[in-house]
């Protein structure tokens, strides 16, 4: 039965709703419509200029109408008279192909004429920094190998019990919350679900931890690299497929306890990793964390390579246990929508294909990586060879389509030929005298 958002917003005392989408940069834009309203929209949907967002439009185009989904609405557990609702983007009463929501619901819908439902968990990693974004919040988090640290982690209790309670009262099933590898870093774990409700849940998670740092004096910040000595932010994803109630990866006569279905999906990644790289890693700073020298804690914690392993965390592919994989390779400024569709469009065509992954490798890839095959791949060492990778990339325009592959690489493009143009201190120091 459809929600009536008129009706909830009686019953549970909303009084506005923040419509909202995510354009290709991963940026949340929203209008706040009061409940009165939200009738209304819920059919028409809001209106936008598509220009003033990152989806390649120009001032000319006519009226973006972002339709919420009301399966997604989310009230504010700290502002409870807001609701928040996931829309999709519409134009001339058509699907606006390039927005990152409509993207993935199309490789969820091929995924389902396969057979399949996509699950997925995510693990958030943020920094807690000074309003200026400069420093560390927290003076005292010094230590060289400060993950877990309890002392840390209890002098920011007060930010992240409140994120954590608001995720209890949500209904997500938080489950641990700890202090992470890098002084002023936190991870905060909730359960996995289908594929939408996960990226829904990652957009809003990420605004509900900047809000909540906010109201606390401090500012929370998801940059893969925001400092170059110490552990970057990663978004690793948990990925397993399902047939109704079963977990098609599955296997438990497997070593790993991983199914057919789920090796050719980690073989379709590994075969495509270098093309869904400037997706997965989207900004010049990305690359300072999958290519980055050893940090302060002894370990970056991220991959340079493409490949897979057990247990093991130095690979691009971790087999946790039965049933799932963990892919390390994202970061925290991935979109919550276009990385787990480039993820299944990768594995989808593993399936298709009977793509064989190769045995798994196990070893220490950090201090062992020259025992590696050598025709191992590496991953790209910048967003512009990431972009050409993916401007060229048969596999994303056949399954995301060229409007998305073409906007993307088009505004990040732009975005890599902005930063280009810019002279370092580094530069005039090395070139200044030559």
């Amino acid at each position: 039965m459809a929600i009536d958002l008129a009706k909830e917003a009686r019953e549970r005392g909303i009084k506005y709703f923040l419509i909202s989408f995510v354009d290709l940069f991963g940026t949340l834009r929203a209008k706040l419509a009061p409940a009165s309203a939200i009738a209304d929209m819920a059919e028409e949907g809001a209106g936008f200029a598509g220009f003033a967002s990152w989806l390649d439009m120009t001032p000319a185009h006519p009226d973006m109408l972002a339709v919420p989904d009301p399966n997604s609405l989310i009230q504010l557990p700290w502002k409870p008279e807001v609701g928040w609702l996931a829309a999709n983007p519409y134009m001339d009463g058509k699907l606006v192909e390039q927005a990152p929501r409509n993207v993935l619901n199309r490789m969820l819908n091929k995924a389902k004429d396969a057979g399949y439902q996509m699950k997925t968990g995510v693990e958030c990693e943020y920094f807690l920094v000074s309003p200026d974004g400069e420093s560390l919040s927290d003076p005292s988090d010094t230590q060289s190998k400060p993950c877990y640290d309890q002392t840390a982690l209890m002098r920011r209790y007060d930010v992240v019990r409140e994120i954590c309670d608001s995720m209890l009262e949500l209904g997500w099933g938080p489950y641990q919350n700890d202090h992470e590898d890098a002084n002023g870093q936190f991870e905060m774990n909730w359960d996995f679900d289908d594929a939408l409700t996960t990226a829904d849940r990652m957009t809003f998670f990420k605004y509900m931890v900047k809000t909540i740092a906010e109201k606390h004096g401090l500012r929370a910040t998801f940059m893969p690299k925001p400092f170059a000595h110490l552990t970057g932010n990663g978004c690793h994803l948990h990925v397993s497929l399902w047939q109704g109630d079963k977990n098609a990866f599955d296997a438990a006569d497997d070593g790993l306890g991983l199914s057919k279905a789920a090796y050719n999906f980690i073989g379709g990644l590994i075969n495509y990793a270098d093309d869904i790289c400037s997706i997965t890693n989207p900004t010049v700073n990305s690359y300072k964390r999958i290519n980055a020298p050893v940090t302060l804690s002894g370990a970056t914690w991220s991959p340079n390579t493409v490949t897979y392993a057990g247990n093991n965390r130095t690979h691009m592919i971790r087999v946790p246990g039965g049933g799932r994989f963990e892919l390390r390779l994202a970061d925290g400024a991935a979109n919550p929508y276009l990385f787990p569709a480039a993820v299944l469009a990768a594995g989808l065509d593993g399936i298709a294909n009977n793509t064989d992954p190769g045995a798994p490798l196990d070893i220490d890839m950090y201090a062992e990586g020259h025992k590696a095959p050598a025709d191992v791949k590496k991953l790209p060492l910048n967003l512009l060879d990431a972009l050409r990778l993916t401007e060229e990339s048969s596999l994303l325009r056949r399954e995301l389509g060229d409007e998305l592959v073409d906007s993307y690489v088009k505004l990040k493009m732009a975005n890599w030929n902005e930063y280009a143009q810019q002279l370092t201190s580094w530069e005039r120091a090395n070139t200044l005298d030559c």
